[in-house]
Parts: structure tokens; C-alpha cells; sequence
């Protein structure tokens, strides 16, 4: 699927932030790093990109006033539809020139097991 990015992708790593997002709702800076196994001050220029660009929002966190909060915005949901779109049409298209109808399903079906044994690790 790396290969059916454009030139002018997004970063990958600017997609996973918004992909978190997207999936989990608000995080913590600690909490996407924790995710993307790496160190906070790691994505401190991703962030700051994706807020300059108006993609994702900081907010304090009205429990721990210490942190913020990020949250996807309305132009961060939609970047990162436009991104993912070309791709899944790619595989959906894949998918059934090579795959039989039940091995679709079978995927379909499996995608969520997979997806959890994914965030246990």
C-alpha cells in the first residue's frame, strides 16, 4: 500500500497521529508517543505541523491542568479521509481481483481479531 502513495502524500508519521486520533478521540502528546513507541519531544515538530496547519487542536486538560489535549479538527478528519481514500479503493480493488468472495469475508471477519491483538502488544 506504500507504493500507492502520491508524491505529495502526507507524512506517515502525520497520518498515524491523526489516525490515532481519529480512532481514539483526544490523547495526550504522551499518549500518541506511547502508541507510536516513541519519545514525546519526538513529535513535537509533527504536532506543531499538523496544529500550524490546522489539522489537530491543543486544549487543557480540565483533570490535569499540567497537560493538554489534542483533538482532531473538522479540516484534520477531512486530510486524513482524503489520504486514506486512494489507498482503500486501491485495496478494495485488489481485493477482489484476487480474492474469492468467502476470503473477503474471511478478512473482513478476522480484521477486528487482528486489530486487538495489535493494541495488546
Amino acid at each position: 500500500m506504500r507504493s500507492e502513495r502520491p508524491p505529495a502524500a502526507m507524512a506517515t508519521s502525520k497520518l498515524a497521529v491523526l489516525g490515532h486520533l481519529h480512532d481514539r478521540g483526544s490523547m495526550s502528546a504522551g499518549e500518541i508517543a506511547i502508541e507510536e513507541r516513541v519519545q514525546p519531544q519526538s513529535l513535537t515538530r509533527t504536532l506543531n505541523e499538523l496544529e500550524a496547519d490546522g489539522l489537530i487542536r491543543r486544549r487543557p486538560d480540565v483533570d490535569d491542568g499540567r497537560r493538554a489535549l489534542i483533538d482532531l479538527t473538522a479540516a484534520g478528519r477531512k486530510a486524513l479521509a482524503a489520504e486514506v481514500a486512494p489507498r482503500d479503493a486501491w485495496l478494495e480493488e485488489a481485493m477482489r481481483a484476487v480474492l474469492s468472495p468467502l476470503e473477503r469475508e474471511l478478512l473482513r471477519l478476522a480484521a477486528p481479531l487482528l486489530a486487538r491483538l495489535g493494541d495488546s502488544v
